[in-house]
């Protein structure tokens, strides 16, 4: 019997060939001027296989499906996410280019001395999409599981465990800054150019563990290449309630939770940025999206642009006191 394909998989499937071949547009195709009149690009800014790329496909695919022109994906990876957003920054505001940020654009208004935009000023918000927890994982050589025992082994011999990443300043960078400092213990960091980076090293062996989205770590955990410590979320995360978070384990002031937004350049029209967040919003009401994202851990959200651009700043300041308690800085 074949094996079943996981539902957010068969959606990027999907969205694949909508890239491909994507002058199919669907009868609902806008004939009355009203935006959008052409294709639509989303710049990703890391590469695929990673958490933003798992969403972003099926949502390009949705979206796609309801406003009947083509949502096209550009990745433009690098500089923990700096360069699609001073291609976006720079591109012009009439909601023909978008951008979809993580927690890492947040985090960079401190860890990057030097931007080559402002973090506000520069984007129009439009959708605050989706959260995704975060899971402690172990490879299969580091012999903890659990928050406990990872604390223990780590002041046992500081410095000697290892913990990956997606890039320098990347959420799972600093979230693994983040509990050394609230744990009293040191890891090495070694950063990788993407997810699929990090999970390749995992599942190598060439590092202990990682703060990983668990969209992306929990298939090799369910298939025992690696071993889950906690998840980094307030509660537990109904992909698997089995798996308890980092408060549950001893520190209680601990979280992180991942999150994924859509911005496009400032000034952008309020009518096109409305119309876009509207259209998110609806996606994301969508029932069988809406369970295709849950099925792979996603909390879809949905947002004003007014919200978004709250909890942007909430996130920068939240941020900018942990990057300054980790001391990291990207040149």
């Amino acid at each position: 019997m074949p094996p079943v394909m996981n539902p957010l998989r068969r959606g990027a499937l999907a969205a694949l060939a909508v890239v491909g071949g994507s002058w199919l547009l669907s009868p609902a195709m806008a004939q009355d001027g009203v935006w959008p009149q052409k294709p639509i690009q989303l710049v990703i800014p890391y590469p695929p296989g990673g958490s933003a790329d798992l969403l972003a496909r099926p949502l390009a695919l949705q979206l796609q499906q309801q406003m009947g022109r083509p949502v096209l994906l550009e990745y433009k990876p690098g500089a923990g996410g700096t360069i699609a957003s001073q291609y976006v920054a720079r591109s012009k505001p009439d909601g023909y280019t978008v951008l979809m940020v993580l927690a890492a654009h947040a985090i960079n208004d401190s860890l990057y001395p030097k931007l080559p935009y402002d973090t506000r000023k520069d984007f129009t918000p439009i959708s605050l999409v989706a959260h995704l927890p975060m899971i402690v994982v172990g490879s299969n050589k580091l012999k903890a599981r659990n928050i406990a025992e990872l604390i223990a082994a780590a002041k046992a011999s500081p410095g000697s465990l290892t913990f990956g990443s997606a890039g320098n300043g990347n959420t799972g960078h600093l979230a693994g800054e983040y509990f050394g400092n609230m744990a009293g213990v040191k890891m090495t960091h070694v950063p990788y150019k993407g997810s699929a980076g990090v999970v390749n090293a995992m599942l190598a062996g060439d590092i202990d563990l990682s703060f990983d989205s668990i969209s992306t770590s929990i298939p090799h955990v369910r298939s025992g290449k690696m071993h889950a410590l906690a998840v980094t979320s307030p509660q537990r995360s109904p992909l698997d309630a089995s798996i308890p978070t980092v408060k549950e384990q001893g520190l209680p002031a601990f979280e992180v939770n991942g999150w994924y937004a859509i911005l496009g350049p400032a000034a952008m029209p309020e009518a096109v940025t409305r119309k876009l967040s509207q259209e998110i919003a609806t996606s994301l009401k969508n029932a069988p999206f809406k369970a295709q994202l849950e099925a792979s851990g996603y909390e879809p959200v949905g947002s004003t642009p007014q919200a978004l651009g709250r909890h942007i700043d909430a996130e920068i300041q939240r941020w900018s006191s942990v990057v300054a308690a980790s001391g990291a800085k990207v040149e």
